[in-house]
């Protein structure tokens, strides 16, 4: 008894087979690149605040579009340190002086006005 097999006179050739040889490759693709892609702009739009600190600060994280992500992080510190200052301006600015508390309601003299005799 024969133990090889024979070939079945039905089955279709191999697209691209040659019939001595193996098959002809597929069209060559581009090898894979498993690198870090480079910075590229977010696109993200930066909208006016009107305050000139701010919008000055928010400006700056366009720095970080030409950065790569390691180098992010020291431009988000820094605008926030920046914006965190700015804000601490606008508490410290003198302001108009708080009105004197009204004492008393309306149509009602307040209790210090009362004078006790005794």
């Amino acid at each position: 008894m024969n133990d090889a097999v024979p070939k079945a006179a039905d089955t279709e050739p191999v697209p691209g087979a040659t019939r001595d040889g193996p098959p002809e490759q597929a069209a060559a693709q581009p090898p894979y690149d498993d690198g870090p892609a480079g910075p590229a702009p977010l696109g993200v739009p930066r909208t006016p605040t009107g305050n000139a600190e701010v919008d000055a600060q928010v400006e700056r994280l366009a720095d970080a579009d030409h950065l790569t992500t390691d180098g992010h992080l020291g431009v988000y510190e820094d605008v926030h340190r920046g914006l965190r200052d700015a804000l601490t301006a606008l508490d410290a600015r003198p302001g108009p002086s708080p009105a004197v508390p009204h004492r008393g309601s309306p149509g009602h003299p307040s209790q210090s006005a009362h004078v006790h005799r005794s």
